[in-house]
C-alpha cells in the first residue's frame, strides 16, 4: 500500500471512529429526554408513594428541643436568636422550624416483650386516651414493634390509635431475650420509610440493659440519629446481676477498655511500634482516626461523644438514647406510675422548639452537639445531644 493510500486509510477510519462516537452521544441524550418527559407524565401519581419509597438526602440536621421553668412548665416565647448551639465544638447558625406542631406524626411504639419486659406486658393494656393524648389533633400513623431476642413487626403505620392499643393489649410473652439494640434499629428502619413531611417520634417500653443484640453499637447510634427520630423511654429497672452479666456482652466496635492517660509512644501517632496506640488495640484504622483527632480538635469532640454514648449503652439503653435524640427519659414500676409518665409527656410532643442548621464542617461519622440559652439561666432545657452524617451525604 503507498504512504497515500495508508494516509486515507486511516483518516476514513478516524472519520468512521468519531462518527460512531457521535451517534452514541445522541442515542444517549435521545434516551435521556424520552425518560425524562416519561417521569415528568408520570411524575405526580402519587406523592404518598413518591415520600414513601425515595430517599432524599440532606445536610439539613434537626435539633428538637424542650425548654422549661425550673417548675416544668414549658415556654413558648422563644426564637432561634435566644438558643446557641455547637456542632463538634463549632458555632452554627440556627433557624426555627415554623407550626411543626401541626404536622403530622409517625409514631413507633416499641414494647419489650422478652426477659423482665414479659411479667410487665399488663402495664400496657389500655393505652387508648394515653396514645390519643400523645399524638394530638394531628394527622398519624402508629405501628407497634415487639421485641424479645429478635424484632417483630406486630403492625404496620395505620392511623388507628385504637387498632395501635388493642394490638399492644394483645402482646404476648417473649423468650428470655432483651435485644434493645435490635428493636430500635428495626423500628427506626420502619421509621425512615414514611413520607418525609411526616415528624418521627418512637416510645419505648422495656428494661435499662440490653440482652442479645446482633446490631453493633456503629449500627444502633447510625440507626437512631440518622432519622431525626425523637426517643421517649419508660423503662423498668434492670436487676442488678441483669447489668454485671449484660452489660460487657454489648458490640462495640472500636475499643472495650477507657482512653490510657498516655495515648501514643515516642514514634508518634502513626508509629508501627507494637502499642504504638494502646488505644486502638492494634487496629490501624482506629488508630489513624486517634491521629486525625490530635490533629483536628473537633473530631476529638466527636469520638469523645462516641465513647460517652458507649458508656451509656452499656449502663441504660432507654436513657441514653433519649438524651441522644432530644426525647425524654422515665423509670416505671408499675401501670400507675407509667400512665404518671405518659401523662406528662402528652403536652411536651406537640409543643418542642425544632431548630434546624446545616453544618459548617459536614465531616462523615458522630457528631456531638450542645444547645444552650443565651443568657436565660432560669430556664432548664433538653435537646438532641448528637446526630451521625454519612459519608454519602
Amino acid at each position: 500500500m503507498s504512504e497515500l493510500s495508508f494516509f486515507f486509510a486511516i483518516r476514513y477510519y478516524d472519520e468512521c471512529h468519531m462518527l460512531l462516537r457521535v451517534s452514541i452521544v445522541s442515542s444517549v441524550l435521545l434516551l435521556a429526554l424520552v425518560l425524562t418527559a416519561s417521569a415528568q407524565e408520570h411524575g405526580h401519581a402519587s406523592d404518598d408513594a413518591a415520600q414513601s419509597t425515595i430517599a432524599v438526602r440532606s445536610d439539613l440536621v434537626l435539633v428538637p428541643a424542650f425548654v422549661k421553668t425550673r417548675h416544668g412548665e414549658l415556654v413558648f416565647s422563644l426564637t432561634a436568636e435566644d438558643f446557641a448551639l455547637t456542632d463538634n465544638g463549632v458555632p452554627q447558625r440556627l433557624h426555627l422550624e415554623p407550626d411543626t406542631d401541626s404536622q403530622p406524626l409517625a409514631l413507633a411504639v416499641v414494647v419489650q416483650t422478652g426477659g423482665l419486659g414479659a411479667s410487665h406486658l399488663g402495664d400496657y393494656r389500655g393505652l387508648e386516651a394515653a396514645l390519643e393524648a400523645l399524638i394530638g389533633a394531628v394527622p398519624h400513623r402508629v405501628s407497634v414493634i415487639s421485641f424479645d431476642r429478635r424484632a417483630h413487626l406486630e403492625q404496620a403505620f395505620d392511623p388507628d390509635t385504637d387498632k395501635a392499643a388493642g394490638v399492644i393489649s394483645g402482646l404476648e410473652p417473649g423468650d428470655k431475650g432483651a435485644a434493645i439494640l435490635d428493636g430500635l434499629v428495626f423500628a427506626t428502619a420502619q421509621l425512615a420509610k414514611q413520607p418525609a413531611r411526616y415528624r418521627r417520634a418512637l416510645i419505648l417500653f422495656s428494661e435499662t440493659i440490653d440482652s442479645g443484640s446482633q446490631a453493633s453499637l456503629d449500627e444502633a447510634l447510625r440507626a437512631i440519629d440518622d432519622t431525626n427520630t425523637a426517643i421517649y423511654s419508660f423503662a423498668l429497672s434492670s436487676t442488678k446481676a441483669a447489668l454485671k452479666q449484660e452489660g460487657a456482652k454489648l458490640p462495640n466496635p472500636v475499643s472495650r477498655t477507657k482512653y490510657s492517660a498516655t495515648p501514643y509512644k515516642s514514634g508518634g501517632c502513626m508509629s508501627r511500634e507494637p502499642d504504638a496506640d494502646p488505644d486502638s488495640h492494634g487496629d490501624r484504622t482506629v488508630q489513624a482516626l486517634d491521629c486525625a483527632n490530635d490533629l483536628l480538635p473537633p473530631l476529638r469532640i466527636a469520638r469523645l461523644a462516641y465513647i460517652a454514648a458507649v458508656d451509656g449503652m452499656q449502663k441504660n439503653v432507654p436513657e441514653t438514647v433519649a438524651k441522644l435524640t432530644g426525647g425524654e427519659y422515665f423509670g416505671f414500676k408499675d401501670s400507675r406510675s407509667l400512665r404518671q409518665s405518659l401523662s406528662a409527656i402528652s403536652n411536651d410532643l406537640p409543643n418542642r422548639y425544632v431548630l434546624s442548621f446545616q453544618p459548617s464542617s459536614p465531616h462523615p461519622g458522630l457528631h456531638a452537639l450542645s444547645l444552650s440559652l443565651k443568657d436565660r439561666q432560669e430556664f432548664v432545657i433538653k435537646a438532641r445531644g448528637a446526630y451521625w452524617l454519612d459519608a454519602s451525604r
